[in-house]
């Protein structure tokens, strides 16, 4: 038998959490709540549950998650998001994968998104595998955003869909749009990149033209259009910070110069 640490991080989750908490009730044997330091009823639902909390000042998405891992008893770590939960498919899957001897060190499963009062299954964001079963000392997650799992070799796969209840409303897309346009333009800035004009004009209309034409989007209906639009408007945001963020360094340079 494979035992299984569920690794969850939170900030602020009461009304998702205990979801995805139930979902995996029977395949957990342990379940590690890292908390950034919720104000509502988050690390109250988690012991309820029977979760080990640990509480830790934000940093990024990867070292929280990596924190988390490193909190675990076992060896095996199902690494899940607050507003996600496990389909009938996939726990089953997953219990059948605890009683083999596993044939990878990295799993991959289908995520499949609730978004604005349906199901979506195109448009990009189906199959959307992630990869988050994983042995601890094979694999780490790395990334300011959308942060993800670095390991060597080629993962296996497990049937069964993951199922994420995202954003509830386009308010609340373009708050997230907005955060994190900005952290992934931080992130470009300290990797060197400082091409940017063109990616903006050039990248924005093909990355709706890829999720809404190429990857079906319009199949998603009025859903699609939205998302595609939004991938569109995230494209257009993160190089416009990012060409923020040059001209504010070439106007400190300037200043710096006698």
């Amino acid at each position: 038998m494979n035992l299984l640490s569920v690794c969850l991080i939170t900030s602020n989750e009461e009304h998702d959490l205990p979801r995805v908490l139930n979902s995996v009730q029977g395949v957990a044997d342990e379940i590690v709540v890292v908390d950034c330091g919720s104000t509502d009823r988050t690390i109250e639902i988690a012991r309820e549950h029977g979760a080990k909390v640990v509480t830790r000042a934000w940093t990024n998405f990867a070292e929280q998650k990596n924190v988390a891992t490193a909190a675990a008893s076992h060896d095996w770590i199902l690494s899940l998001d607050a507003d996600e939960e496990l389909s009938p498919e996939l726990r089953d899957a997953l219990l059948e994968w605890k009683k083999k001897e596993p044939e990878f060190a990295v799993y991959e499963f289908a995520r499949r998104t609730w978004y604005l009062g349906g199901w979506v299954r195109h448009t990009g964001w189906y199959p959307d595998f992630q990869r988050r079963l994983f042995r601890r000392d094979a694999a780490r997650f790395s990334g300011i955003i959308h942060e993800a799992l670095r390991f060597q070799g080629k993962p296996g796969r497990l049937s069964g869909d993951l199922l994420h209840y995202t954003v509830r409303s386009l308010e609340e897309h373009q708050q997230k749009v907005e955060s994190y346009t900005t952290l992934g333009a931080q992130q470009m800035f300290m990797a060197g990149k400082r091409d940017w004009r063109a990616a903006m004009w050039l990248a924005t209309p093909w990355n709706w033209f890829n999720n809404y034409v190429l990857r079906l989007g319009f199949l998603d209906g009025h859903r699609g259009y939205v998302i595609s639009r939004m991938v569109a408007r995230s494209t257009w945001l993160k190089f416009k910070k990012l060409g923020q963020l040059i001209e504010g360094e070439r106007r400190a340079a300037r200043v710096k110069t006698p």
